[in-house]
């Protein structure tokens, strides 16, 4: 299953791409407890971690909403054809990515919304697509909701300087500008509601724009966190961040800001990246946090 229902909310996982990222959890992972993988392996392997290499595995999907009438899309991967000189594993794709939309019933011409969390290389590439030799809105109809700190942070001409050096290079000119250009964007700045179940607020230090999505509709509490989680091990060890956050001491504290209202409102935490069953229940521990249970949708292992 790969739909489920959340109070008036239907929530689609649709796949881009699931395998290694050519990262060990001590490079992708600079400050997590080495003994936090060993301890946790049998959560970890093999979804989140290839047993007898140790490569991190990671997943690029896009979450299908469907609420008061409206199709939403939080975040759009790596989209295709795209030169990525500094992140070869994402350069030039050629995915079916929108096959798999259709599958769930979704033409480009049907969103009336896209949520980009932030504006890194894998969050944004299908807001466009080639036409020609030009990049085009691939959602026409759409509005893209984009955080404001974020844009004005990698758009080039500002002159920001990222952990993340040229690996972001082409990703504003390629799949920001074009919808911008056309006057599909609404840069938001703190909050922004969406509607009745939908809320967006800010949530910095992954990237100084990074956002996260929190859905109540009924009895039903999630957050989506884009990439305030990549991978379980920071459910368990809430301070280890990622080598891709611009401020790790904010990161660290929004990390555990978000995952303390999950557990105390029994909230499906839906990170951007897992694979596996793609979602989780956490409950506080000792200071920390447990991953207590898996959401219902397929493991990507069993997705074709």
């Amino acid at each position: 299953m790969n739909t489920i229902t959340l109070g008036d909310v239907t929530l689609t996982r649709v796949r881009e791409y699931f395998g290694p990222v050519d990262m060990t959890p001590e490079t992708f992972f600079p400050d997590s407890p080495a003994k936090a993988w060993e301890e946790h392996r049998a959560m970890l392997v093999p979804d989140f971690l290839a047993e007898e290499t140790r490569i991190v595995n990671s997943a690029i999907q896009t979450w299908l909403l469907r609420s008061e009438g409206k199709t939403i899309l939080v975040d759009t991967g790596v989209g295709n054809h795209k030169e990525r000189p500094y992140a070869p594993v994402w350069s030039r794709m050629n995915t079916g990515f929108l096959d798999n939309l259709a599958d769930a019933g979704v033409r480009p011409e049907d969103v009336d919304i896209v949520i980009n969390t932030h504006l890194h290389i894998d969050h944004v590439g299908w807001n466009t697509r080639l036409d020609g030799r030009s990049w085009v809105p691939t959602f026409p109809n759409a509005t893209y909701l984009m955080p404001k700190d974020d844009f004005d942070f990698w758009n080039p001409e500002n002159g920001h300087t990222s952990v993340l050096g040229r690996g972001n290079q082409n990703v504003f000119e390629d799949s920001v500008v074009p919808v911008h250009r056309d006057g599909q964007t609404l840069l938001w700045e703190d909050s922004h509601r969406i509607d009745a179940a939908l809320h967006l607020e800010s949530a910095p230090g992954h990237t100084p724009g990074s956002s996260v999505l929190t859905l109540v509709s009924g009895t039903d509490r999630a957050v989506f966190v884009g990439d305030l989680l990549h991978s379980p091990v920071q459910v368990v060890e809430p301070d280890a961040n990622s080598c891709f956050c611009e401020d790790p001491a904010q990161a660290r504290v929004t990390r555990r800001k978000v995952l303390g209202w999950a557990a105390d409102n029994n909230a499906l935490v839906i990170p951007a990246h897992l694979g596996g069953h793609g979602a989780a229940h956490v409950a506080r521990d000792a200071g920390n946090f447990a991953v207590k249970g898996w959401a219902p949708f397929a493991p990507h292992a069993e997705q074709g």
